[in-house]
């Protein structure tokens, strides 16, 4: 279901994210598994935006499982929110470190350096992403915006054209239409 939830918040929408956390949620309580019932709560707060009683959850989801590299990321991706930059990186280096194969959070760190303007390390979290799943289209997407921000317009226009490439046509229009005017304003560039 996690994996399942990943997908929709990435590229459904926030409905069918809340839809599917809810599902997760009821699941998890069915069987009594109170690590999972933490975190698929945590994950109704985060859609919310209610990111410092998900943070409580996902705190409590860790309790249960200190190796569990999802519930990190999601409180780091909270703390992200809230402004707590400095904390939030320390989180995904927690679960990082406890996790270290997870290419969520290599990802979702890099993001959040890509957005602090911190494009090397940035770099670094993406490629680490990629070695560990080759096709994830939404990390090719974020790469692609870092070789924009470093000036490595040749770099990105690949990165993005890779990005179509994965992406299914009918299942995210929208995204693949956003990624089509990126790379003509890039090949206008060149």
């Amino acid at each position: 279901m996690r994996d399942k939830l990943d997908m929709a918040i990435t590229y459904g929408s926030r409905r069918a994210a809340m839809k599917l956390a809810r599902e997760a949620l009821k699941k998890a309580r069915r069987q009594r598994l109170g690590g999972e019932i933490c975190y698929f709560q945590g994950q109704v707060e985060l859609i919310r935006e209610n990111f410092v009683s998900a943070i409580e959850y996902f705190d409590a989801a860790i309790r249960y499982d200190n190796r569990d590299g999802g519930s990190y990321n999601d409180r780091a991706l909270c703390l992200a929110e809230l402004g707590l930059i400095d904390e939030a990186l320390k989180c995904f280096d927690q679960g990082i470190r406890v996790e270290r194969d997870y290419a969520t959070i290599y990802h979702n760190k890099g993001w959040l350096l890509n957005n602090i303007g911190r494009y090397k390390e940035a770099l670094v979290c993406f490629k680490k992403a990629l070695q560990l799943e080759p096709e994830r289209a939404v990390t090719y997407d974020n790469l692609a915006d870092v070789l924009f921000n470093q000036g490595n317009f040749h770099a990105a226009l690949k990165a993005y054209r890779k990005v179509l490439a994965l992406l299914p046509a009918r299942r995210c229009p929208g995204i693949r239409s956003e990624i089509k005017k990126r790379i003509k304003q890039i090949e206008e560039k060149i």
